[in-house]
C-alpha cells in the first residue's frame, strides 16, 4: 500500500530499485497494479510476493499476469495464513483511504479493505475474510503447477520449516519474522539465520530481512550465511520524504556505508566477508 507513503507508490520504489541495480518485491496488496510497476519500471528485476487466497483462481491469476508481465520469482509469504493482532491497526481503525485501491484486484477484493468492521482495523477483516488459513506444504506443489518461475518462501524461522520447505520444491529460503507484527515475541530474524543457513545453506538461497536499517546490518546477515537482504521501512521512509528520489537516497546511504564497513573489516570485496567477524554480544559476557 505504497501510494499512502507517496502517489507514485511502487511505481517509484521500483524505478529506485531499477537505478541503483537491486532487485524490487512486489506485493499483492500493493496501490500500484503488476502491469503498472512493469511499465514503470521494464530493466527492474522484479520478484512478486504472493498470498493464496480461499478463491485459488484468484491466486492463479496473480501468478500468471505476474509471469506475463516479467517477473522472475514468486516470493510465497508463508507466516500469514492470518493476520496477528496488530493493536495500533485496530486502535486507530486502520483502513486503505478511499482514494486509493489495491490495484491488483477489481471488484469486492479491492473494495472491502476501505470498509469499517467490528474488529477495527480493514486490513485484519480483509486478509482474514480472503486469505487461505489451510494452506500446507503440499500447497507448495500445486504452485509449482501454476508457473515455471522459481518459488521463495518468505516468513521462514526455523531449520525445520527451512528443511521442509527446501523438499517441498523451494529454491530460496526468506528468513524474516514480517517484521514482528505477526507473534509477539518470535526471534529476530538475525538471531534465526544461523540455523537455517546451516540447514539447507547448501541447497537453497538464503535471504532475510527485519530490522535492516544501515550497511553495518547487511554487513552481519551476509557474514551469517545470508545471500541477500530485503529492507521495506527504510525504503518506505525515503518515498514518504521524497518519492523516487529518497528511495534512491536511502539505497545509496545503505550501500555507501556497507562499503566502508567492508573496507574497516578489512574486506577487498563481498566474498572476502567471514562468519567469524560477527559475534554475538553474549560472547563478551562470558569473558
Amino acid at each position: 500500500m505504497q501510494r499512502m507513503a507517496h502517489p507514485d507508490g511502487e511505481c517509484a520504489n521500483a524505478r529506485a530499485a531499477q537505478a541503483t541495480g537491486t532487485i524490487f518485491t512486489l506485493s499483492t496488496i500493493a496501490t500500484s497494479s503488476i502491469e503498472e510497476v512493469a511499465e514503470a519500471a521494464p530493466d527492474c528485476l522484479k520478484w512478486f510476493q504472493l498470498y493464496i487466497y480461499k478463491d485459488r483462481e484468484v491466486t492463479k491469476s496473480l501468478v500468471k499476469r505476474a509471469e506475463k508481465a516479467g517477473f522472475k520469482v514468486l516470493v510465497l509469504t508463508v507466516d500469514a495464513p492470518m493476520f496477528g493482532l496488530r493493536l495500533t491497526d485496530i486502535k486507530n481503525k486502520f483502513t486503505l483511504p478511499p482514494h486509493l485501491r489495491l490495484a491488483n484486484f477489481q471488484g469486492d477484493k479491492s473494495t472491502d479493505i476501505h470498509k469499517n468492521n467490528e474488529d477495527g482495523s480493514g486490513l485484519n477483516a480483509y486478509v482474514n475474510s480472503l486469505f487461505d488459513a489451510s494452506v500446507q506444504w503440499s500447497d507448495i506443489d500445486w504452485l509449482k503447477s501454476l508457473t515455471t518461475l522459481p518459488i521463495v518462501l518468505k516468513g521462514i524461522l526455523t531449520a525445520q520449516d527451512a528443511v521442509q520447505g527446501v523438499e517441498a520444491g523451494a529454491k530460496g529460503i526468506w528468513v524474516s519474522n514480517h517484521g514482528a507484527r505477526q507473534v509477539d515475541g518470535t526471534p529476530a530474524s538475525i538471531e534465526a539465520l544461523p540455523e537455517i543457513v546451516k540447514a539447507v545453506g547448501h541447497k537453497a538461497e538464503i535471504y532475510l530481512d527485519g530490522g535492516i536499517r544501515d550497511g553495518t546490518d547487511v554487513f552481519k546477515a551476509l557474514a551469517m550465511g545470508a545471500r541477500m537482504v530485503f529492507m521495506g521501512r527504510p525504503a518506505l521512509w525515503g518515498l514518504a520524504h521524497s518519492g523516487e528520489e529518497g528511495v534512491k537516497k536511502v539505497l545509496d546511504i545503505i550501500r555507501t556505508e556497507f562499503d566502508h564497513t567492508l573496507g574497516l573489516s578489512g574486506c577487498a570485496k563481498v566474498s572476502d566477508i567471514r562468519p567469524c567477524m560477527v559475534v554475538h554480544e553474549s560472547y563478551y559476557s562470558r569473558l
